[in-house]
């Protein structure tokens, strides 16, 4: 027969198993505990901690400011469809811009264009402005107008828009400048919003940054025309920074999306060291109170 002192030495036993992290006993259900896989050391493996739950990836929600809870939010995160919308756009012109395969008019890009870099883009900033994102609504609404106006820019016969600048010699210079300074108008708004990334994470600020370089790199092939054509090295440059700025896009959607709901793991978006987030993690700063208080006003 079991003494009262044979118990207790179970129950110690269990109580060390417990606090080593190994298997121990659950009393309530009688079931064994188990641990986390660790996914072979993998890099990119995180463990869902109250920190990470507070604070999801910077990139998915579009904002560089201080982060809102989205426990009371009835919409979802709409930042990952328009950033998926730009990227793939943004992917096939950049494509056309370094001669791809000898692929040389611009053609392909129009549907493109207008259908999800240009519809689908604006309706996601929409969605942002319904979140109370202004910075996201401000972003998403505007490049997919980008994307648009591009389109009917593009669009053969249509609008007549190339042949309208086009003399009547052949010469498309007047074409040439008008694009070139489009461009640059562009590469001004781009600048604009790359400052306000500059306290967000190292992926965000990627993101405008090489946006921003396609943009000038492309204003100024189309204004150096002399030769009767855009620049050449000027074009590829904007194309090379066009697939930068198209696969960053890429990722900061996928740090939108992978959830412990449906990834093995989070994506790192590397805060920078004086943003409220690199600060907190260097114990410089602490944001639980006012990430309580935006929670208790519902924010």
């Amino acid at each position: 027969m079991a003494t009262a002192q044979d118990h207790n030495a179970v129950n110690a036993s269990m109580l060390e198993k417990g606090e080593n992290g190994t298997r121990g006993i659950d009393h309530a259900a009688g079931a064994k505990q188990r641990k986390p896989y660790d996914y072979g050391g993998n890099p990119l493996a995180h463990i869902s901690t109250g920190d990470s739950v507070r604070l999801p990836a910077f990139g998915g929600e579009f904002q560089p400011g201080s982060y809102k809870s989205t426990e009371t939010r009835n919409f979802a995160n709409p930042a990952p469809l328009g950033l998926s919308a730009f990227a793939l756009t943004t992917f096939v012109l950049s494509l056309i811009n370094l001669g791809t395969r000898g692929i040389s008019g611009p053609s392909l890009v129009i549907g493109a264009a207008f259908a999800y870099g240009g519809l689908v883009q604006v309706l996601a900033g929409m969605w942002e402005m319904a979140v109370g994102n202004t910075f996201g609504a401000t972003a998403l609404s505007s490049y997919g107008g980008f994307w648009i106006a591009v389109g009917i820019i593009l669009t053969p016969g249509g609008f007549e828009v190339i042949t309208s600048l086009t003399a009547a010699d052949g010469s498309a210079k007047a074409f040439y400048d008008s694009f070139g300074l489009f461009l640059m108008g562009w590469f001004i708004f781009t600048f604009l919003l790359l400052i306000c990334t500059l306290r967000s994470t190292v992926a965000f600020f990627l993101l405008f940054f090489t946006l921003d370089m396609a943009f000038l790199m492309l204003g100024i092939a189309y204004l150096l025309n002399g030769s009767g054509a855009p620049n050449g090295g000027c074009l590829k440059a904007g194309g090379a920074f066009g697939i930068l700025a198209a696969f960053l896009a890429w990722y900061n959607a996928l740090a939108g999306i992978a959830d412990p709901s449906n990834s093995f793991f989070l994506i790192p978006v590397a805060h920078f060291p004086w943003s409220d987030k690199g600060r907190e993690r260097r114990q410089q700063v602490d944001n639980d109170a006012a990430r309580a208080d935006q929670t208790d006003m519902g924010v």
